[in-house]
């Protein structure tokens, strides 16, 4: 566990807090490992929570949408948020039913979006591209003055964040070790295809599609 200290109460992780992580680094870590997030928020409709790509650039996390979107409106007015991310790396499997649990990694992140002044736009958007597929930023045709125009780019810092964590094996009580029951766990990971080109391509594949299956999760 982290000896570091929640950045607020309403980031403090309360169940199972020995799995809390707080340090920025744990943080950071578990934002560039995905490419989705879910953004909770509240608006006139009521609650909601929508999967969104993100990506990071140093101690903000990043979103984008159409400028038609009301979501992307609501939260560019300074609406509180809610961002989570979760990988999920494995069932464990105990020897009774109550002590069964997962592994993963998670964050939390609270706080309010910002818009990103339009001049760093095409700038984000390519450091987007690299998370995608580094070096793709570099062939793919950037977005022209229209799209940008009509894209709004929108950033929350992670100055109120926390991670969770489980690792390792089951935790069983003592009274259930001898039971005559597999243990263990079942691990859960990212699969890697191999690419599928569209067919109209010429050339050689860049080497980040060569790689891409074998890059593993």
């Amino acid at each position: 566990m982290s000896t570091q200290l929640p950045p607020s109460d309403r980031s403090r992780v309360r169940r199972g807090a020995d799995l809390a992580h707080y340090d920025a680094a744990v943080v950071r870590a578990i934002i560039d490992d995905s490419y989705l997030c879910h953004v909770a928020f509240h608006d006139d409709a009521g609650v909601r929570c929508i999967p969104m790509a993100c990506w990071r650039e140093d101690d903000h996390l990043l979103i984008h949408g159409s400028n038609g979107s009301s979501m992307v409106r609501h939260l560019a007015a300074g609406a509180q948020a809610c961002v989570t991310i979760t990988h999920l790396d494995g069932l464990v499997l105990a020897r009774s039913a109550f002590n069964h649990s997962m592994n993963y990694r998670s964050v939390v992140i609270h706080g309010c979006f910002e818009v990103v002044p339009a001049e760093r736009k095409a700038e984000l958007l390519d450091l987007f591209m690299d998370h995608i597929a580094p070096g793709r930023r570099h062939t793919a045709r950037p977005g022209d003055a229209s799209e940008l125009a009509a894209t709004t780019l929108l950033r929350m810092p992670l100055g109120d964040a926390a991670a969770k964590v489980r690792t390792g094996a089951p935790e069983d009580k003592e009274e259930d070790l001898g039971r005559d029951v597999w243990a263990g766990v079942l691990p859960i990971g990212v699969l890697r295809g191999a690419p599928l080109p569209d067919g109209l391509q010429r050339g050689e594949a860049p080497s980040y599609v060569r790689s891409w299956a074998g890059a593993g999760a």
